[in-house]
């Protein structure tokens, strides 16, 4: 199952006077959250996009949603893909890797299997399927609003991160604790890599396809990517 939903509170981020079309927009990044089932992958995104957090049927498949915002001057619309966790999915969330520009991993600080499991299965699948080398990813330790429950560390996780390259935050879904600066600092370190800037620009994907277009009239048969 695939469902869509454009944030209307993002629209306020983008200030009042301005348009949501492709036109106002100088970058759109598209985004993977991935993890164990239960880590609250689809209640971090809730929280980011719609300020409120509720308690949520599993993901079943994929969804995906849209929020538009303003990041040290730039217009950025970010497609957020939230997949299941679920291992019989992996052969079709395998696909989603595709053209990714970050990558959110995120684990339960109070089930240390999902921490596990971050480096011996997700953290392998990013390598074995991104097809951008330079990707942002973020380490994400989840739910700290249970911290008489936790059974991970702080420090485990800033020292998995800096293992993997990772960004690190820990955060809370439910009290919404960091869950704005984690999408916040993986979109200004998009913003830093030139190679991202180029795949996520909004001016050059309309170059690129102007010139395809120019060149199916001109009997050239371009395709478009």
């Amino acid at each position: 199952m695939i469902t869509v939903t454009l944030s209307k509170s993002s629209f306020t981020k983008m200030g009042s006077g301005s348009k949501v079309g492709n036109s106002s927009l100088d970058y759109s990044f598209k985004i993977l959250l991935i993890g164990d089932s239960g880590v609250g992958k689809s209640s971090l995104l809730l929280s980011f996009i719609s300020n409120s957090v509720q308690d949520l049927s599993p993901t079943i498949g994929v969804d995906f949603k849209i929020k538009l915002l303003t990041i040290s001057g730039k217009r950025l619309k970010l497609t957020i893909w939230d997949t299941a966790g679920q291992e019989r999915f992996g052969t079709v969330i395998s696909s989603y890797y595709r053209g990714a520009h970050g990558v959110i991993l995120v684990y339960d600080v109070t089930r240390r299997e999902t921490f596990k499991n971050l480096e011996d299965l997700w953290a392998k699948e990013v390598e074995l399927y991104s097809t951008n080398p330079e990707c942002i990813k973020v380490l994400v330790g989840n739910k700290v609003d249970k911290d008489s429950e936790r059974v991970v560390t702080k420090e485990e996780g800033m020292a998995l991160a800096q293992k993997h390259r990772c960004l690190f935050v820990e955060c809370s879904a439910k009290t919404r604790e960091n869950v704005q600066q984690c999408f916040d600092d993986l979109s200004l370190k998009m913003l830093e890599v030139p190679s991202l800037r180029e795949k996520g620009s909004v001016l050059v994907k309309k170059q690129k396809q102007k010139h395809a277009y120019e060149m199916m009239h001109r009997g050239g048969g371009c395709c478009l990517e």
